[in-house]
């Protein structure tokens, strides 16, 4: 039987630190699903569509990789492509609180699921979506945070506010 993973994000836009997480599980599985969550929580500068086709671009070329979007519970779409495991990335100890509580409540409502923490590379522990966001806004230099693809999209999306 494959295994299969899932790695969530509201991926906006996806950057290295996103990159390095979804190469280093698609060492792991046999099957990664990235999927971008609709978090009524934020308000994205991407479009869903937009953040797909980006993830798909900068992807294209890992071949277990594939790329979709889900409304609802993380634990329902991972049933859905019958993955056994949710990657998340860590980047700091800041972030294994939230963390934490989303992995317990994903486990009440469904036992069977494992999530594996995967700690950042250290070159990437600072980068955040919004991070890059609040310096491509003021044309700073983002070469080394972003894909070049994602970099364009940020100056088209800032050039046309």
């Amino acid at each position: 039987m494959a295994s299969i993973a899932v790695c969530p994000g509201s991926f906006d836009p996806i950057t290295y630190g996103h990159l390095d997480i979804i190469k280093r599980g698609a060492k792991v599985f046999d099957e990664l699903y990235i999927v971008v969550l609709n978090n009524t929580s934020k308000k994205p500068l991407f479009s869903v569509q937009e953040r797909l086709n980006l993830i798909k671009a900068v992807t294209k070329d890992i071949p277990n990789v594939k790329v979709d979007e889900f409304h609802g519970l993380l634990v329902d779409y991972a049933k859905s492509v019958d993955a056994d495991a949710i990657i998340r990335g860590l980047r700091a100890v800041s972030d294994f609180e939230y963390e934490m509580q989303i992995t317990s409540m994903n486990r009440v409502l469904d036992e069977n699921i494992e999530t594996f923490f995967v700690m950042t590379n250290n070159q990437y522990s600072f980068l955040s979506s919004s991070i890059v966001k609040e310096v491509a806004r003021y044309n700073g230099k983002i070469s080394e945070l972003v894909p070049p693809i994602v970099e364009d999209a940020l100056h088209e999306k800032f050039d046309h506010l």
